[in-house]
Formats: C-alpha cells, sequence, structure tokens
C-alpha cells in the first residue's frame, strides 16, 4: 500500500465551507481512483489540514495527488488555500479496527460530523 498526505493552510473562517466541499465534492472523485484503499481529512480549527489517500500501488497515490491538484484549482480557489506540503511513500506498517470504527455506520466516507 502506498500514501499521499497532503498539507494545508487556510483561512479558519472559510473551515466549514472547505470541510463540506471536500466531502461533497472531492470524497467521490478520490474513491473512483484506480487502488483507492481510503480517503481522510482532518481540520486542525486552526486554519490547518490534511489529507490522507491510502492506494494498493504507487500510481494510485501518485494520481491522487493530481486529483486533489485539479479539485483545488477547480473548486476552492477562491478559499485560498496554500500550496500543499506533500509527503508520499510505502506504508511499512499499519493498523486497523474497521468493525469497531464502523459500528452504527453504513459508510465510512460518506460521514461527516453535524457541528464543527
Amino acid at each position: 500500500m502506498y500514501a499521499a498526505i497532503r498539507r494545508y493552510k487556510f483561512d479558519k473562517k472559510n473551515a466549514q465551507e472547505l470541510d463540506k466541499k471536500i466531502h461533497d465534492i472531492f470524497v467521490p472523485l478520490i474513491e473512483k481512483a484506480p487502488g483507492f484503499i481510503s480517503y481522510y481529512w482532518l481540520d486542525t480549527g486552526h486554519g490547518e489540514g490534511a489529507s490522507v489517500s491510502v492506494f494498493v500501488d504507487k500510481a494510485g497515490a501518485d494520481e491522487s495527488t493530481r486529483i486533489a491538484a485539479d479539485f483545488v484549482k477547480n473548486n476552492l480557489g477562491s478559499l485560498k488555500l496554500s500550496t500543499p506540503e506533500i509527503t508520499e511513500g510505502k506504508i511499512e506498517a499499519h493498523s486497523e479496527s474497521a468493525p469497531a470504527m464502523l459500528k452504527g455506520k453504513d459508510k465510512a466516507a460518506s460521514t461527516r460530523p453535524s457541528a464543527h
């Protein structure tokens, strides 16, 4: 597995709009990328955020970075995000507990906190 981590800075007053656009527009795009495994967006609440995209192989991780760049350019221009700091590489260790994490949820990618 390979992952791409992208870190952004933005005006925290735009956080709710940014989070909604990522959930509503970007997540469906990234889910269609070849080799997609998972995607996570975290918002620090202080004008910084990071995404973690996990793919079967390096080609998928590379494609996720291209998809993300296009998404930012075409959908988030008015929010003035910083150029992302990108870290990409092979996942050498991982652990997960999907049944516990998803208890009561239909699909992890479709969940979003109701309040910021």
